[in-house]
């Protein structure tokens, strides 16, 4: 367990969150398919990306520049980079609202707290393997909360199932769809993990036990929590309880499932979010730095500095939009999908490289599913498109 569960935490924060909150309230289990969908082709990817970690003997940016040339290699990093600073806003509402739920008190004054407390992690010593466990156990913690306080809603398992296996897109659903890809198929969390690859100094002999103990665990396990969320968020709308919010849903669930659940089910978001602020700034920091070209590596003082640049710019603009901007985080989630097919591109090409790659090169199902997600993503860049006209 690792490096995949760092991206499954940066991954399923409060924009996640808050995507799948907005699905259950308006449209029941109609768009659970679409979190099945993008779970299976962020597996496949974040497949990708550890197998160019494994292979490179170097960072995915610098092997990008050297196949296709410093501009190319450089895009990609601050494509991933300015997925950050989107991500950053979610994380920073949502830490703040979890830590407001939970203690009380202004979101904004826990969102610095917890801003400063990433700082303090980052600047420490042996800081990955801090970071790691630390957000291994976050997920355990989301893993609890969001799961049983679901369940205690005692959900209809027979709509629950036909919500995953037949797509169906409602009427005005559009952008939420595309919000839901943005974050479920997380393109720059997989494109993250070979950094995470390289920090554990992992080889390519340990491929398949990294497949199955971590890759499929740890991007399956926020899909399956998305999908509780929904759960939980339709149990409160059948009741004609409003959770068009984080915090309206925690306190929803507390009549249709007890104070547990309610408490359950904060302490969850907090989790979410609080990693994924974590993960979101080691990870931008890692990648803006290497974009540079002045290292990846966490130890180094350029990535250390570069780290605070998404915790100050999402508490800032917290404070500027007034601390609970949902409708903020949806559009900025759904703003990824814009930059996510030239992240995904690259890493399908450097993955069907067979010079580069070895017995470790996409093969023909690979670099099928690899294009048929870069075709979703422009799909959804499309619809995003036109949704502003």
């Amino acid at each position: 367990m690792g490096p995949a569960f760092i991206a499954g935490a940066w991954q399923f924060g409060p924009g996640a969150l808050t995507t799948a909150v907005q699905a259950g309230n308006r449209y029941g289990y109609v768009l659970l398919w679409v979190i099945v969908l993008s779970t299976v082709l962020a597996i496949m990817f974040t497949d990708m990306s550890v197998r160019i970690g494994l292979r490179s003997g170097k960072s995915v940016i610098q092997t990008a520049k050297d196949a296709y040339g410093s501009a190319v290699g450089a895009a990609s990093g601050l494509g991933v980079f300015l997925i950050t600073l989107i991500f950053s806003v979610g994380n920073a509402v949502g830490t703040g609202i979890g830590l407001s739920a939970l203690f009380g008190g202004p979101a904004i004054m826990w969102t610095i707290i917890a801003s400063l407390a990433v700082a303090f992690v980052v600047f420490a010593k042996n800081v990955y393997r801090i970071i790691e466990r630390m957000l291994i156990a976050m997920v355990a913690v989301m893993a609890i909360g969001f799961v049983v306080s679901a369940l205690m809603t005692s959900p209809e398992w027979g709509s629950v199932a036909t919500g995953i296996v037949i797509p169906t897109i409602p009427a005005g659903g559009e952008l939420l769809v595309v919000a839901l890809v943005g974050t479920n198929f997380s393109i720059n969390a997989a494109f993250y993990v070979s950094y995470a690859i390289r920090e554990r100094q992992m080889k390519e002999q340990q491929y398949r036990t990294i497949t199955l103990r971590d890759t499929i665990p740890g991007i399956a396990a926020p899909g399956i929590m998305a999908v509780f969320v929904i759960v939980a968020a339709v149990a409160t709308s059948e009741r004609g309880l409003e959770s068009n919010t984080l915090q309206e849903l925690g306190v929803a669930l507390e009549p249709v499932a007890g104070p547990v659940a309610s408490t359950l089910f904060s302490l969850g978001f907090f989790a979410a979010a609080f990693s994924s602020m974590t993960a979101n700034a080691v990870a931008s920091g890692t990648v803006l730095s290497d974009a540079l070209g002045r290292g990846h590596k966490l130890e180094t003082k350029s990535v250390k500095g570069f780290i605070l640049i998404p915790l100050v710019f999402g508490a800032t603009v917290m404070i500027v939009a007034g601390g609970n901007p949902i409708q903020l985080i949806v559009s900025a989630q759904a703003l990824i999908v814009l930059v996510a097919p030239f992240v995904g591109i690259i890493l399908v090409l450097l993955s069907s490289r067979r010079t580069l790659m070895g017995k470790l090169v996409n093969g023909p199902i690979r670099k099928s599913i690899g294009v048929i997600g870069i075709l979703i993503l422009l799909a959804m860049s499309f619809q995003l498109v036109l949704s502003w006209f």
